[in-house]
């Protein structure tokens, strides 16, 4: 089992609008932690209410809120943002 990632056309929207060291920073955790042959829940945190099913990895000031598809061994970034409104 190897883990991948990929972001959806509103999240690759959202890290573009970063700056350029927290677009880094944000790649670089999503290639270490989470592609590869671990399971990814162990680094995320299960979200609530209207957002169930969705999972939150925290990288420095920004959430980075995905979908854990099974089947298909993907983590999709949903949205990308600082934690003050990643969540509205």
């Amino acid at each position: 089992m190897h883990w991948s990632y990929s972001f959806d056309e509103r999240a690759l929207r959202e890290l573009q609008k970063l700056d350029r060291q927290a677009q880094r920073d944000i790649v670089a955790y999503l290639d270490k932690r989470i592609a590869g042959p671990g399971d990814p829940r162990r680094f995320g945190k299960p979200l609530r209410a209207e957002l169930t099913g969705l999972w939150r990895y925290r990288v420095r000031d920004y959430r980075l809120i995905c979908q854990i598809q099974d089947q298909r061994l993907l983590v999709l970034v949903v949205s990308v943002g600082h934690r003050k409104h990643v969540y509205d």
